[in-house]
């Protein structure tokens, strides 16, 4: 999962799949009138990425109190300079310059091509009306369809975070692919077929392969890293085994999730797996992992439901409401309690 640039918590992602040191071209390179800067809804991505999506704003967050404060704890200097905040937060300021096609700016924040790849060898033909998805892959456009690529490309920047700027102040990320996608202004369209579902159980595998990895690193093995490894493995087995994926492989489930036709009752039957899980809030578990079961399965419960029939949502909309508010505080977790409220969410789904 190692890239050429940057590593596996954050940063441009160059694999396998991108031309061999191809180069960054800029959003200029994307953003014209008669690309994906105009009108109509095939030409403005560029656009609605520019005027609402958080991540265009994500190097001014390094200039903000909070950031400088959490840089002086950690004894790192301005954050704006550093490649520990930059990674993320202005990935193009740490391109080397043999890679630069053009002047790259930092402000732009996490742009175009951090996502969608070293523009250089696909920018002229992708447009093409006669490419293919498969065609425009094999130019070194990221495909981004595949919820598995997808998931391996967000994950990066919005699960761990090292540990250091944890003590510091570092707020604690929780990756969740399709609910924080729908935060986001769409500059895409989802492909026939697509299910919310699908897109969470395929990130949250991913997820735990990134979180488990971490916790594995002498430089970032902690108990918190630990607990939340147990947490998502708990969630991920459980999940799949109920969409028909069987294994605890991290990598290997997420790309056999990512691969299914997905149907609705595979939806519910994971819906009901999970509202059904009460007794592993009994079972002995250390507080400290059951809690970060909880934290996994009350977002879990909220996106299967809202890829569910809308009556089905609304009738455990209480329930629901009562799970969020028990798993919100790991250290004030109360496993008999969230057990309880779960039997009582199950009873009324």
């Amino acid at each position: 999962m190692l890239c050429a640039l940057g590593m596996a918590s954050g940063g441009l992602r160059l694999d396998a799949a991108d031309s061999a040191l191809a180069r960054f071209v800029g959003a200029p390179g994307c953003s014209s009138s008669s690309c994906h800067g105009g009108a109509g809804e095939k030409r403005s991505q560029w656009v609605r990425w520019n005027l609402g999506d958080v991540h265009r704003r994500a190097n001014t967050t390094l200039s903000v109190a909070r950031s400088i404060q959490i840089a002086a704890a950690a004894r790192i200097g301005d954050p704006a300079s550093s490649p520990r905040c930059t990674v993320c937060h202005a990935p193009f300021a740490d391109v080397p310059a043999a890679l630069r096609l053009n002047p790259l700016d930092r402000t732009d924040g996490v742009s175009c091509e951090t996502c969608h790849a070293p523009a250089e060898p696909y920018l002229r033909p992708h447009w093409r009306p006669d490419f293919t998805r498969a065609d425009r892959t094999a130019s070194g456009l990221r495909d981004l369809e595949n919820l598995y690529v997808r998931a391996n490309v967000c994950v990066a920047c919005h699960e761990n975070v090292d540990r250091g700027l944890i003590a510091a102040g570092h707020p604690e990320l929780i990756f969740e692919l399709d609910g924080q996608a729908l935060s986001e202004p769409k500059h895409w369209q989802e492909p026939g077929g697509f299910s919310g579902a699908q897109a969470w159980l395929v990130g949250q595998a991913v997820a735990w392969r990134e979180v488990a990895w971490y916790a594995g690193r002498e430089d970032q093995k902690t108990d918190r890293a630990i607990d939340r490894a147990a947490g998502l493995g708990w969630i991920v087995v459980k999940a799949a085994a109920a969409a028909g994926v069987r294994g605890a492989d991290a990598d290997a489930v997420a790309r056999s999730v990512a691969g299914l036709t997905w149907r609705a009752e595979q939806t519910d039957a994971v819906l009901r797996a999970l509202a059904g899980s009460a007794a592993d809030f009994r079972d002995g578990t250390p507080k400290s992992i059951q809690a970060r079961r909880a934290e996994r399965v009350v977002l879990a419960l909220d996106r299967l439901l809202s890829a569910s029939p809308p009556e089905m949502e609304k009738r455990v909309e209480t329930e629901l409401k009562e799970l969020f508010r028990l798993a919100q505080s790991p250290p004030d977790f109360v496993p008999a309690e969230f057990a309880a409220s779960m039997e009582k969410f199950a009873a009324r789904l």
